[in-house]
């Protein structure tokens, strides 16, 4: 007797671009595949680097619409066409595009907007109408999906919060991380001269290089440790403050011990041969590299930005927590840990960022539908 495949489980967002949210993304689709699933991965852009990272049985719908808000129109297409499952979207604004696809198109695939940053740190932080559009949209449209999800218990209070959505119906799952891939990639050696035998300790940061990542701190904090011991600086990222970063480098006298490196697949190989991995961000949602770090068994500093790292470090049991942008307290935590051997971090410390826990737990909300 025939029987028609399963619709597929659709994931929605504006690329695969380098970046933590993209990087989960992956991570998830992964896991879904893993698990016998049938995914679309559904792009308003069909480009980034972590394209390459997907299984060879996912089908990419590239909606071709270059920015999230123009994938209106090829995405409602799209679902009246496919019918998956279930479309999963990620990030504020991709959020609502789907919401408003999902309308456009009368059908009745539910929608699970997935938040990944604090609300209330990037409508701050947006020039002009963003700054109130926002959560005016957030409140207005994301009571019909038929879950929100948050990242993290922080992002979760901040979402109710902000938007005024009633903290019950946020549902907390923590991004899938820690992946069979990334424990092979961090057993990988770097690559780079400065992790060679007998060179000076390297302090690692990673991410984008725009504001909310603040690298600006981290460049003052490394120029205090500088002056007390030999070490070197590598950051891994592209952005916008690329040329400001260069600048502040080379005003400080660093740049002999400093590098941008830029987008590199082998960051896991970084993280793990690092001195200590410092994660110097403004705000965030629950920041993946942080995780990442932890997991490949190097010493970590962050800041105690809303939200996630105190999470992450369970009150900084398993890392320094200092002030967002207080660089004399940053430096103090590097050299810290410079001095600190490096110890095993308890089993169970990290099971919850696990792609097993989170695709569990996306299925369990899944299946429900």
């Amino acid at each position: 007797m025939y029987r028609a495949p399963a619709a597929p489980i659709a994931l929605f967002s504006p690329s695969l671009r380098g970046g933590g949210a993209q990087r989960v993304i992956v991570n998830l689709v992964q896991g879904l595949v893993g698990r016998g699933l049938s995914v679309d991965v559904v792009l308003a852009s069909a480009e980034g680097p972590y394209l390459d990272d997907l299984p060879p049985t996912v089908r990419v719908v590239d909606l071709r619409a270059g920015r999230v808000l123009s994938s209106l129109l090829p995405l409602a297409r799209y679902l009246r066409r496919e019918r998956p499952r279930v479309l999963v979207s990620s990030m504020d604004h991709t959020n609502v595009v789907a919401l408003w696809a999902q309308a456009l198109s009368r059908v009745p695939t539910p929608v699970i907007a997935t938040v990944h940053n604090t609300l209330s740190q990037t409508t701050k932080n947006s020039a002009g109408v963003d700054g109130w559009i926002w959560p005016f949209l957030t409140r207005t449209f994301y009571s019909r999906a038929y879950r929100i999800v948050a990242v993290s218990r922080g992002a979760a209070d901040d979402l109710a919060c902000t938007a005024r959505i009633p903290r019950e119906q946020i549902e907390v799952i923590y991004n899938p991380v820690i992946t069979n891939a990334l424990r092979e990639r961090s057993a990988q050696a770097p690559g780079h001269p400065w992790y060679g035998v007998g060179q000076p300790p390297v302090v690692l940061g990673v991410g984008r290089l725009t504001p909310q990542k603040d690298f600006r701190t981290l460049i003052h904090a490394f120029a205090e440790v500088r002056r007390h011991r030999p070490a070197r600086l590598i950051i891994l990222g592209e952005g916008e403050e690329r040329s400001e970063l260069t600048a502040l480098i080379a005003e400080l006298g660093l740049e002999a011990d400093s590098a941008l490196l830029g987008f590199r697949d082998s960051v896991a190989a970084f993280m793990a041969n690092a001195a200590v991995f410092v994660f110097s961000s403004a705000w965030e949602g629950l920041p993946t590299v942080l995780i990442e770090a932890l997991a490949t068994g190097t010493r970590v500093v962050s800041t105690d930005c809303k939200s996630g790292p105190r999470e992450i470090l369970q009150g900084g049991r398993l890392g320094a927590l200092v002030p967002v942008g207080d660089a004399t307290a940053l430096a103090r935590a590097i050299e810290a840990a410079l001095d600190r051997p490096r110890t095993q971090l308890p089993p169970e410390a990290l099971l919850p960022f696990t792609d097993e826990a989170a695709v569990d737990h996306y299925l369990r909300v899944i299946e429900s539908t």
